[in-house]
């Protein structure tokens, strides 16, 4: 992997290279492809046994619907995948098989779609999140655990955050954040902030490490080995700024994974990054 270029008194000199995943990765346009052949082969196996609901709403917009995955008898609680993109891209529809390993334990799997920017600001999306997450929790008893990838990361962080209005977050037992991005002011002066519009007010207001955590926040943050260093420095900026304020934090890498394979590990039982969402 490419790292990004530093200036000699150690800051980062070219912030588009430094959150480019795509350009790091040398096979990462295969992956979208790979993901969402995966994901439906899942749904269709989960449709024919009753276990899938589909396209549930949770608000008035053409984006805002979720799926929902049952296991096998009474559900032990929530587990939520929200998905990244940069806030710009993807889909519910592209990471419906991450729902496997959570699955394998008891725990229903509800994953959303967002409106993406530039049609959306990152404060809406926040709003919308907390919108789904009060009603898919009213849909499923028991303990909510979140978990993101990328900016997937970022939005269950901002769950976490005592600013949000969420009618549900007394049964949040824990967020596990896989690469997220939780401080947002670097993305500023990037080429990605045409289309998220981020200005300096809202970058501040929507950054996760500047805000305070929930009492008894669980945090865990999750991140490859092998991804570009601004990722595993974000990786472990929150966990030591919330372990400072009262929350329980963690952070870990994976060795000889990078930022798109990183999030595999959802979709088997028995993996490392499956066992911290469900909490074993």
């Amino acid at each position: 992997m490419q790292a990004p270029t530093w200036t000699t008194d150690g800051g980062l000199s070219d912030l588009d290279r430094a959150y480019d995943n795509v350009g790091a990765i040398p096979d990462a346009k295969a992956y979208p492809a790979r993901w969402s052949e995966a994901a439906s082969e899942f749904r269709e196996r989960l449709s024919a046994r009753g276990r899938a609901r589909l396209g549930l709403p949770y608000g008035a917009g053409p984006r805002h619907a979720y799926d929902l995955f049952l296991p096998e008898g009474a559900p032990a609680g929530l587990a939520v995948f929200v998905h990244g993109g940069y806030w710009k891209a993807f889909d519910r529809s592209v990471w419906s098989h991450l729902a496997a390993g959570p699955l394998a334990h008891g725990f229903a799997v509800a994953l959303p779609s967002y409106t993406l920017c530039p049609e959306a600001r990152l404060s809406g999306i926040t709003a919308e999140i907390a919108a789904f997450l009060d009603r898919a929790g009213a849909e499923v008893a028991g303990p909510i655990h979140l978990s993101g990838h990328s900016a997937g990361g970022h939005l269950v962080t901002r769950m976490l955050c005592t600013d949000v209005a969420l009618a549900c977050a007394g049964r949040i037992g824990r967020a596990v954040s896989i690469s997220g991005v939780h401080d947002l002011r670097p993305l500023l002066p990037t080429r990605m902030n045409d289309v998220l519009r981020l200005d300096a007010e809202e970058a501040r207001a929507e950054s996760p490490a500047l805000h305070a955590p929930r009492p008894g926040a669980r945090l865990i943050a999750v991140a490859g080995g092998d991804e570009l260093p601004e990722f595993r420095r974000q990786n472990l900026l929150l966990p030591t700024i919330w372990h400072g304020l009262g929350a329980r934090t963690e952070a870990h890498e994976i060795v000889g994974t990078h930022h798109f394979s990183v999030i595999a590990g959802l979709g088997e039982p028995d993996s490392a990054l499956t066992r911290a969402l469900v909490g074993g």
